[in-house]
C-alpha cells in the first residue's frame, strides 16, 4: 500500500513537472515564428509614389488603384532605377531600395532577360510594391512574369511578377518605356550582377 501510494505521488510530481516545463516551450515557438509586418495604407503608397516619382499625375493614381485593389496593402516598396534594351531578346539592369514600413531600407539589386516581340530601349524610375515577403532574404531569388498582367496609362506602366506566394508589382516610368509581348523574370539580389540569369 505504501508503495503504491508512493508510485501515485512520483507520477503526480512527474505530471506537474511536465505541465510547468510545458509553457516555456510553448512560449520559445511562439518567439521563434516571425511577427507579420504592417501594411502600407493607399494614402502612404500614393504619397510615396507621388513623392518619388515627383510627378502627381492622375495616370499615376490610375496604376496605384488598379494594383492596390487587386492585390490589396503591401508590406514593402522597392524604391529605384532600371535601364534596358531590346531587339528580340533583352536585358534589364535595377537598383534601388526596399523599405519595410517602419524599417530601415536595405540596397537591392535586379536584373533579368526577355524574349518576345520586345523592341526598344529604356532608362526608367521603378516604384515597386511588394507582397506576402516575410523578410528580405526571401526576396533573393527570380520572380517570373505574370502572363497577361501588363497595364498601361499615359507613361507609366505595371505588371506583375511572382515566386510562390510573394508577388511584385513594379510601377516604371521615364525615357523610352518599352513593354513588348515577353517572356521575362526579375531576378533580385543583395550585390550588384552582371549574368542576368
Amino acid at each position: 500500500m505504501y508503495r503504491k501510494s508512493k508510485n501515485m505521488l512520483l507520477s503526480a510530481l512527474l505530471l506537474a513537472a511536465a505541465g510547468v516545463a510545458a509553457p516555456p516551450r510553448i512560449a520559445a515557438a511562439a518567439q521563434a515564428a516571425p511577427a507579420p509586418h504592417a501594411t502600407y495604407s493607399d494614402d502612404e503608397v500614393t504619397k510615396a509614389a507621388n513623392d518619388f516619382f515627383k510627378n502627381g499625375a492622375q495616370d499615376l493614381g490610375k496604376v496605384l488603384q488598379k494594383v492596390l485593389k487587386e492585390k490589396g496593402q503591401p508590406v514593402a516598396i522597392i524604391r529605384g532605377e532600371e535601364a534596358g534594351g531590346a531587339i528580340g531578346v533583352g536585358l534589364r539592369y535595377g537598383h534601388g531600395e526596399l523599405v519595410y514600413k517602419g524599417g530601415a531600407g536595405q540596397k537591392v539589386f535586379w536584373q533579368g532577360p526577355s524574349l518576345g516581340f520586345d523592341v526598344g530601349a529604356n532608362a526608367v524610375k521603378v516604384f515597386a510594391l511588394v507582397y506576402d515577403l516575410p523578410d528580405s532574404a526571401h526576396l533573393f531569388r527570380r520572380y517570373p512574369g505574370v502572363e497577361g498582367s501588363l497595364y498601361f496609362v499615359g507613361g507609366f506602366g505595371v505588371n506583375y511578377v511572382q515566386n510562390g506566394s510573394s508577388v511584385i508589382a513594379p510601377v516604371r516610368f521615364g525615357v523610352g518605356w518599352r513593354q513588348g509581348v515577353a517572356v521575362s523574370y526579375m531576378h533580385f539580389s543583395p550585390q550588384k550582377r552582371i549574368n542576368p540569369f
